[in-house]
């Protein structure tokens, strides 16, 4: 019968160890979502232009909006913030990097050491001569000068891969900026339409003020004449009262509006230029929403999680590879002498070391299990925000086609409303004025006028920021 000998157990043992240590759980997989629907609506379409493909700057055409966008993109904090983010994970890629490479040093130590007589180390050093007729110096010194270098051989792509993970989060950031920028523009011209239509509600009530007044002074003469109450006069006066305050409001209404448009552009507060013109006769900019697939190329929030996605992919492989044996490589040469002097004694002080160890986990790998565990976790994670995100960018442009559609037809009611209301004060104005009606009926038209113009000018600034936000949506304003 043959017999193992002592050496071929300890190799046997050894590669069932390494085979062992290299057994690793698969990772799990998840099925993703539907694809993007081949149109925005119910009518497909062919068209495949695309408004997002537009530059910022040719997309709006107000000078003064384009001036403030333009100091927004280099004073805003938060995009400040995230060019920092950018760097950050520019640097991790160096890191990454670096682990592939050989780590190499030079070091130069002095050391004493004192032995025990009766200890191996101690007998030997006794009996020994450095030298016929000198012996081993007691205590013994140690004066080292050498290079070291240290690599641990990427054999499963452990390191490869977690410096392609660097890199993907790297794009994701530069993704996440363009992500910023788009908000950043969008939030800008938001304000910026909020204040010319604060304008114009201001205007509106200055007007109606005016009206308010004339017709305040028409009641007093009637009730000298005895064709009209004390209690007439006081509702026009209360009515009066009514519209100076809400006047008030819409002064402090422009000055949150103008800081917040300071702080989006990272100044102190001040005047914000705006252009001069009737609110109610600017057009909304022209969108054309392309295909739903072109999302996937415009929108940087979705280019930002598919990164995620590859990268979160790649640490799940970088994770499983940690239960495979690894190979670290060191060497080392120098000069080591137990005196100063002798150092430069050669080859009797040189120093050479050269060694391969082969690693592999065997008792405690419930940590590495966690690990891959999180990371498979952290996977499953990035492909269901993944498709999150697609699905919010499809409902998001959906959502503003709609609202531009529906939002004109709105308009046209409302200016025909406005132009009823405004027909019908004079009407109400003359036949007070001829006692046909009374002073009821007047401030009820009066009222009514002053808040449809109001929704009016409202309904228009909902429309400019529409228009405003499909381009957003579609992923424009970085290029």
């Amino acid at each position: 019968m043959y017999k193992f000998k002592p050496y071929q157990y300890s190799i046997a043992l050894g590669l069932c160890l390494v085979a062992a240590g290299c057994k690793a759980p698969a990772p799990e997989t998840a099925t993703a979502s539907a694809p993007v629907p081949e149109a925005f609506g119910a009518v497909k379409t062919q068209d495949t232009t695309n408004t997002s493909n537009l530059k910022w700057k040719d997309f709006f055409k107000d000078q003064n909006l384009v001036d403030l966008i333009d100091i927004a993109l280099k004073n805003n904090q938060e995009l400040n913030i995230t060019l920092q983010e950018i760097e950050i994970a520019k640097n991790d890629i160096r890191v990454r990097k670096g682990l592939l490479l050989p780590t190499a040093g030079i070091r130069a130590g002095a050391g004493v050491e004192k032995v025990g007589r009766y200890t191996s180390q101690g007998a030997g050093d006794a009996t020994t001569e450095i030298k016929p007729g000198i012996e081993t110096p007691d205590p013994l010194g140690d004066f080292t000068i050498a290079a070291y270098a240290n690599w641990e051989v990427d054999i499963w792509k452990k390191l490869r891969n977690s410096k392609k993970a660097a890199v993907n989060r790297y794009l994701a950031t530069v993704e996440g900026k363009n992500f910023v920028i788009t908000n950043l523009i969008a939030e800008v011209a938001d304000s910026y339409y909020e204040l010319m239509a604060l304008d114009a509600q201001l205007d509106i009530v200055k007007q109606t003020i005016t009206l308010q007044s004339n017709a305040l002074e028409i009641v007093k003469i009637q009730k000298q004449a005895a064709r009209a109450t004390e209690l007439g006069v006081k509702k026009f006066e209360a009515e009066v009262l009514t519209s100076k305050s809400m006047e008030f409001d819409i002064l402090q209404q422009i000055k949150e509006n103008e800081n917040k448009i300071n702080f989006l552009l990272g100044r102190y507060p001040q005047e914000v230029k705006r252009t001069n013109s009737n609110f109610l006769t600017l057009l909304p900019a022209a969108v054309n929403s392309g295909l739903p697939s072109q999302l996937l190329m415009n929108r940087p929030d979705v280019k930002q999680a598919e990164l995620e996605l590859v990268a979160a992919k790649l640490d799940v492989k970088v994770a499983r590879a940690e239960f495979y044996p690894s190979l670290d490589i060191s060497a080392a040469f120098g000069i080591q002498a137990f005196k100063p002097s002798y150092l430069f004694t050669f080859p009797e002080s040189i120093l050479y070391s050269l060694a391969g160890d082969v690693v592999a986990p065997l008792i405690n790998r419930n940590a590495i299990k966690a690990e891959f565990s999180s990371a498979n976790a952290r996977q499953l994670q990035a492909l269901y925000n993944y498709d999150k995100t697609i699905l919010n960018a499809y409902l998001e442009v959906s959502n503003q086609l709609s609202k531009i559609e529906n939002l004109q037809k709105s308009y046209d009611l409302k200016s025909q409303q406005v132009d009823a209301l405004n027909t019908s004060i004079d009407v109400s104005n003359d036949l007070f004025k001829s006692a046909r009606v009374d002073y009821f009926e007047v401030l009820m038209t009066q009222r009514d006028a002053l808040e449809a113009k109001l929704e009016l000018v409202d309904t228009k600034k909902e429309q400019l920021n529409a228009a405003v936000y499909v381009y957003r949506d579609l992923g424009g304003g970085w290029k």
